[in-house]
């Protein structure tokens, strides 16, 4: 937005009438508007619209033919979207390669989602599942995606065998902004929060997860496709590599 500013001089001893000036046009600072999410302590209306997205999510989906699984690594610069402050998780500042493995079904044409697409990740330090439902007509709701995490101390196998807990919970709306619901512990500035009211929601999520593990033969595939990936790709390759050329020095 730009103001005008109107400069006017008078010359009071002459018979000639008011002159004015206009300045230049000065700009002025542009609005920023930021949203942000409470993951927290959602609301009770944002309660509701997760419980609502969860519950249209098919048990026993009937899959189209169409289906995609792949794999890689991917060098990460920046900490995973799952943490939140407070968390224990490990985080280091510099770059780590993960690696990860997709698995993408379609439904059929009746159906209120188009797809599911499930994906895996280990970065040497933290495992993480992400479960993503894309909605065929989206007209409020986009997608409705969950995430669980746990540390990479155990085997990938032994992960998804012990049926890990849903953490996150997040809707992506139609021109408005997203609705999430986090797991949240303390941290130095406070205690953590009190999110018992939101259990029945993180059960639900939970169980969604559970599955489409099932659905989607994630245990058979996900270790199966991990072990296609070289040694090179691999967390950690590069470090024990630069180990062992200076041990042998």
């Amino acid at each position: 937005m730009l103001r005008k500013i109107i400069v006017c001089a008078a010359a009071l001893s002459l018979p000639f009438p008011l002159l004015c000036q206009q300045a230049p046009e000065a700009p002025t600072q542009p609005q920023v508007k930021v949203n942000v999410l409470n993951v927290c302590t959602p609301s009770a209306e944002e309660q509701k619209e997760i419980a609502a997205a969860l519950a249209h999510i098919p048990k026993q989906p009937l899959f189209g033919p169409d289906f995609e699984v792949s794999h890689g690594r991917s060098t990460l610069t920046d900490a995973p979207n799952f943490l939140q402050p407070g968390q224990g998780a490990q985080v280091s500042g510099d770059p780590s390669v993960a690696r990860y493995v997709r698995i993408r079904r379609e439904f059929s044409v009746q159906a209120t989602f188009s797809s599911v697409q499930y994906s895996f990740s280990d970065d040497g330090h933290n495992m993480v599942e992400t479960l993503v439902l894309h909605v065929r007509d989206p007209k409020d709701l986009i997608q409705v995606s969950m995430e669980d995490s746990a540390s990479a101390v155990a085997s990938p196998l032994a992960m998804l065998t012990a049926n890990t807990p849903a953490s996150r919970v997040r809707l992506e709306r139609f021109g408005k902004s997203s609705v999430a619901l986090a797991r949240c512990s303390g941290s130095e500035n406070g205690p953590a929060p009190d999110q018992s009211a939101y259990e029945p929601l993180f059960r639900s999520a939970s169980d969604v997860l559970a599955n489409y593990r099932g659905l989607l033969g994630v245990r058979r595939t996900i270790p199966a496709e991990l072990a296609q990936i070289p040694e090179s790709a691999k967390p950690g390759a590069k470090t024990k590599a630069a180990a062992k050329g200076k041990s042998d020095q």
